[in-house]
């Protein structure tokens, strides 16, 4: 990705302003020897772009492509002479042995690294096969904690996986449940087919029951679903205290729409993972259907200068600053720290500087990055719900910018 800047005619004092050695001219008057631009170095980014999440993966890609413009033009890579980085572009299209063959592909086309793949399973299949020639790769937003449980020492996730999402997320159900003299004491779980889905779904309905919250059932669903009557018919004649949902953006969307149009009554919708309800698309098209709805989810710290800054480049662009932007933002930057302090794009030399990587991330809600097999220790989730059309954070308390309202329905 380059740039080429077309110059015309300057005027002698626009010349001389400029500065003989800016023109490539020493004091002798002979030109001066052009130093040979570092070469590229090339990343991968491999993103469902078409299929049923095309959203998202589509939003993936421009948080990538935003932090490599931002690197490029505070002066590239460093210590390799200025090199820039240049974005390689893959279409897993929602399937994960598409993804692995991206892979393939870029390997032998001589990428340095890779950022991928959005969901979970799509993850696990690129992140292996990047293994097979020990190719650095970041997992942006796949929350799956397989992930990072293989021993592959090519494979690192800067944000959250599900284990602690969902630890988090039981934990502050139970805070929710002391501050009111109304508690939820039963819960139905409604979640996507896939490992994401499937997985969040086993963690919380094992840990429920350990603050008092009964599941009275747990229903799967497929990608695409194009109709939620039915299991919202099998929600409003089992009244569960809460509803949560786990699931992509489209199919939360039209889940949570049904929801209204069906006048299903609970004391809260409490998502873990929700593809919509952190999403200022959705607050902002579907409004009623969102107010009061709580999610677990990744976030970035609303009290940041530098997020709050990010989010306003990323409005500027036309973009919702949805998760996957700043998740596969925060990615592309972590290789491209690494690549500056291991000066090489050697590959067991930049995956030797991600394992110990200490990236300042404070423009999210995280403690100091420490990896551990893969994994940053530091990453945080936060709960945040929708009051009056804003995403706003509840909880934790440190980085909140309003109280909760529970139950909802009073």
């Amino acid at each position: 990705m380059t740039e080429k800047t077309k110059v015309r005619g300057l005027g002698r004092r626009e010349f001389l302003a400029t500065g003989a050695a800016a023109l490539g001219v020493g004091l002798t008057g002979f030109p001066a020897v052009l130093r040979a631009q570092p070469a590229a170095v090339k990343l991968g980014l491999i993103h469902p772009v078409t299929g049923f999440v095309a959203f998202s993966g589509t939003q993936c890609r421009e948080g990538a492509l935003m932090a490599i413009a931002d690197i490029n033009a505070a002066g590239g890579i460093k210590s390799l002479g200025g090199a820039k980085l240049e974005a390689v572009l893959g279409d897993s299209q929602g399937k994960p042995d598409l993804g692995a063959a991206e892979v393939t592909k870029m390997v032998e086309a001589g990428v340095d690294g890779i950022v991928a793949g959005y969901s979970s399973a799509i993850s696990l299949a690129t992140s292996q096969e990047a293994a097979k020639s020990n190719t650095p790769h970041i997992v942006d937003v796949g929350v799956s904690d397989q992930i990072v449980q293989r021993g592959l020492a090519n494979t690192f996730r800067f944000a959250p996986g599900y284990g602690s999402i969902a630890k988090f997320a039981v934990d502050n159900l139970g805070g929710l449940n002391q501050l009111t003299d109304s508690p939820a004491k039963t819960a139905m779980i409604i979640h996507e087919e896939s490992l994401f889905g499937t997985g969040t779904a086993e963690l919380l309905a094992k840990e429920l029951p350990g603050k008092g919250i009964e599941v009275i059932d747990v229903i799967k669903h497929a990608n695409p679903t194009r109709d939620f009557t039915n299991i919202v018919l099998q929600i409003k004649s089992k009244k569960p205290d809460l509803i949560i949902p786990a699931n992509y953006y489209n199919e939360y969307v039209l889940f949570a729409r049904t929801l209204r149009q069906q006048r299903v009554e609970a004391k809260g919708i409490y998502s873990v993972l929700g593809g919509a309800a952190s999403n200022y698309q959705f607050v902002k098209e579907f409004p009623e259907a969102a107010e009061f709805i709580m999610d677990c989810n990744h976030w970035f710290n609303p009290k940041s200068e530098v997020a709050l800054a990010r989010k306003a480049a990323a409005e500027a662009k036309g973009l919702f600053y949805t998760y996957e932007v700043f998740l596969t933002y925060n990615a592309v930057l972590a290789y491209a720290d690494a690549v500056e302090r291991a000066g090489s794009t050697d590959k067991a030399a930049v995956n030797e500087a991600l394992a110990n990587s200490t990236l300042d991330m404070s423009f999210m809600p995280y403690g100091p990055t420490q990896m551990i097999n893969g994994q940053n220790m530091g990453a945080k989730a936060v709960n945040t719900q929708v009051l009056k059309g804003e995403i706003e954070v509840i909880f934790p308390q440190e980085f909140a910018s309003a109280m909760p309202v529970f139950p909802m329905n009073g």
